[in-house]
């Protein structure tokens, strides 16, 4: 049978070393041995060094069955252990091999069950001591307050309870820079806190490993690698040591150790959902093991910390979140009319400011940009929106330097953001500004690997290495990036209802105009087979008669007969003029914009100078505003009102039209709308009845005969549909023989409906 070892010595480049196989070294360190065992109990791995502890060799054994070379009784020992599922890392298995007592750690790789067996610890402390420390430990943690506190606790408990010269809290950022969060140490040793250290230090793989294998042990810095061997009977066969106790360890990560003077560590991994959140790191300056109690004890202070990190950090950052608290609550109970008006209203309320701690903010809606407080330039903020929205997930995006994601040519007054979509393009974007700050690296950490003539070596200078950091913002912190995830769905929410109030408007809107339509359908319909008709009979009648009677009627009578049809004609004419300006007017707001009242007022009395002059009528008009609207309908408005004043003037005084506006601070709410602007055309004619007051401004509706007032009734139901295109309405009110009062109601230029 062939044997040979399962040392890796694929050669670690530059390019590589952040792939280095570090969990199958094939090879161990030698303060204990190594046994792999397949599932039929057959020894198919076995370290070189195993004749040190027992009279046995690696070759003698391999390949050999295991209860026939240990006995049967140790074998059926380990295997009720192993069936009683007893967690290996915590209750090591006491056994006596050969003659000698050893404590026996087995986990499982792949098919192989790896047996690492470590001398009996002659001088085993007391469960009892390590077990009054943790109570004592435990009534010191509720003294502590802050997760520092805690740390520096745990620092100080791990040291006394393990023996080591140094004993450091290292904490993980977002990139896994670490920095020593906690101390104690020898009082003659420089101390590390505060310190950082860049990712490379401990390189992914590494990390992996922390968190499959929560505890690793170097016993000697100085130790020699012990080869596994194991049967020759496959290409590239090894053996996975990632939850060993013994594996050897990288030679670079065991030179950068002895180029800090470190002889022995004890490392701790701290896990904190799930992902790797530090380290308790203990360095020795010489050699150092430790009995598995104390592995256990030292295993327990790191519980002690990660189960106390959401509670220890929730208290160091409660001022923060009872400010964030305070401003969600103030922010998401706000009542705000269902419009753009709020997002002026929101964008400047100082609380939105205070729910991440932000120096600006900004918000996108329907095409439109609010800000407040520090914000880039609204092309700036376009551009950001466009170039983050291609690294949002699920609508959020959040970074604290936002010059990584643009050249060095674009520069912002701003360097942190949170980003969040509100659909459609619509957005909401918290700003920080560029936070200049010194970091302390233990050496520098651009130098973290050092290539020369002898092959790769790790940094050996850890003099203070220090970086100003610029194009930083301050962090966010979860809290405050959770409180502008919840504000944002409030807000998107909000936009929501915003929308579906507009379409339900919209609708509503349409309905009642359909509505109106199908009545003006019906009143042309009834106008188009009665007053167009009449005017048509007359005709038909006068011309048969004249045809019947041409030779003895006399010549007057002809004239008279043919000026009665002239005037059926003309009569007709006017009504079909008056449809045709009717039904064109169109419930549109497209084309609105701001005209001066006054001079529609001018060019209208300009145009009706004869016929005032005619009827002697009196107009009287103050300042008129500005109000939205479309020019020519504006004319065809007044001029249909004063002509309805002068029409309906009293037969006993001669007609006075006054024209008064609405003051600025004054606000016309009605059926739901609010109208910042209104005209009122005031006359002194022959008024009506105020229960008419809605029906004189229906298509056709006249109160009067046609014989007494000429017209086709079209006239004020005109002035009501060119007020619905601007938005606005129309309100009479009519005192009989005394006058009448129209009202025309215009909106606020920021709330014109869209109908």
């Amino acid at each position: 049978m062939k044997l040979r070892d399962i040392v890796n010595r694929d050669i670690v480049t530059l390019t590589n070393c952040e792939h280095e196989p570090i969990h199958i070294p094939g090879s161990i360190q030698p303060h204990g041995f190594l046994i792999g065992v397949t599932t039929d109990w057959t020894i198919d791995f076995c370290t070189a060094n195993i004749s040190t502890f027992v009279d046995l060799t690696y070759k003698e054994i391999i390949g050999k069955e295991f209860g026939a070379t240990f006995g049967n009784h140790v074998h059926e020992t380990i295997v009720k252990y192993i069936n009683d599922g007893i967690n290996q890392s915590v209750f090591p298995l006491e056994i006596e091999l050969l003659g000698k007592l050893f404590q026996l750690s087995i986990h499982k790789s792949n098919d192989i069950y790896v047996l690492e067996a470590e001398p009996h610890f002659r001088s085993r402390e007391l469960l009892a001591d390590l077990y009054l420390q943790n109570i004592q430990f435990i009534t010191d943690m509720n003294s502590t307050r802050t997760l520092q506190e805690l740390c520096a606790l745990v620092a100080k408990g791990t040291r006394e309870i393990a023996g080591y010269d140094r004993v450091m809290i290292y904490r993980f950022d977002e990139d896994y820079n670490g920095e020593v969060f906690a101390e104690d140490c020898r009082e003659d040793l420089e101390p590390f806190l505060g310190l950082h250290y860049p990712h490379t230090d401990i390189p992914v793989q590494a990390r992996e490993l922390y968190m499959k294998n929560q505890l690793r042990l170097i016993v000697d810095m100085d130790y020699e690698p012990v080869p596994i061997f194991t049967v020759d009977n496959q290409e590239n066969k090894n053996l996975d040591l990632s939850l060993s106790i013994l594996r050897s360890t990288s030679p670079i990560h065991v030179q950068y150790l002895k180029n800090m003077g470190v002889g022995a560590t004890l490392t701790i991994s701290l896990i904190h959902h799930g992902r790797l959140w530090g380290l308790i790191a203990c360095h020795h300056y010489s050699a150092k093991n430790i009995s598995p109690e104390i592995r256990l004890a030292a295993k327990l202070q790191g519980q002690f910390i990660t189960s106390q990190i959401d509670l220890r950090q929730s208290t160091d950052e409660y001022e923060i979140a009872r400010k964030t608290a305070l401003a969600l609550e103030h922010l998401v109970g706000l009542t705000l009319p269902l419009d753009h008006l709020p997002f002026e209203i929101i964008v400047t309320d100082p609380e939105l400011l205070n729910l991440c701690n932000a120096a600006g903010v900004s918000i996108y809606v329907g095409g439109e940009m609010y800000r407040y407080g520090l914000t880039p330039s609204e092309d700036q903020i376009s551009k950001i929106s466009e170039e983050i929205s291609h690294h949002v997930r699920e609508g959020i995006f959040c970074t604290n330097k936002l010059a990584d994601y643009f050249s060095e040519d674009e520069k912002f007054n701003v360097a942190g953001i949170i980003y969040h979509s509100l659909g459609n393009e619509n957005n909401i974007i918290w700003y920080r500004p560029e936070n200049i700050s010194e970091i302390n690296w233990a050496g520098d950490p651009v130098k973290a690997i050092v290539k020369d003539s002898n092959g790769l070596h790790p940094r050996n200078s850890f003099n203070i290495w220090k970086q100003i950091v610029k194009n930083q913002s301050s962090r966010w912190l979860h809290l405050e990036i959770n409180a502008a995830a919840s504000y944002a769905h409030a807000l998107h929410n909000q936009i929501i209802m915003m929308m579906l109030s507009e379409e339900e408007e919209k609708y509503r809107n349409q309905s009642d105009v359909l509505k109106e339509t199908n009545a003006e359908l019906e009143n042309i319909n009834w106008i188009s087979t009665h007053d167009l008709q009449e005017p048509l009979r007359k005709i038909q009648l006068i011309i048969s008669k004249l045809l019947g009677e041409i030779d003895n009627v006399p010549a007057q009578s002809v004239f008279d007969s043919l000026l009665r049809v002239s005037n059926s004609a003309n009569r007709m004419q006017t009504l079909l003029q008056d449809i045709l300006k009717y039904t064109r007017v169109k419930y549109t707001t497209d084309s609105l914009q701001k005209v001066d009242l006054n001079a529609i007022m001018e060019s209208t009395i300009s145009e009706m100078k004869e016929v005032f002059n005619e009827s002697g009528a009196v107009i009287e008009y103050e300042n008129l505003p500005e109000v939205y609207g479309i020019n020519f309908l504006m004319k065809q408005l007044f001029s249909n009102i004063l002509q309805n004043s002068i029409k309906y003037a009293s037969p006993d005084r001669l007609p006075v039209i006054k024209i008064t506006a609405s003051q600025e601070s004054e606000i016309y709410d009605h059926a739901n709308k609010i109208y910042c602007n209104w005209i009122t055309f005031t006359d002194n004619g022959i008024g009506f009845e105020q229960e008419y007051a809605a029906s004189i401004f229906k298509i056709f509706t006249r109160l009067h005969t046609q014989e007494k007032y000429s017209g086709s009734g079209v006239g004020l139901a005109l002035c009501k549909k060119i007020m619905q295109t601007c938005g606005g309405t129309i309100k009479a009110v009519g005192v009989p023989g005394q006058g009448t009062a129209i009202t025309v109601y215009f909106p606020c230029d920021h709330l014109i409906p869209l109908i």
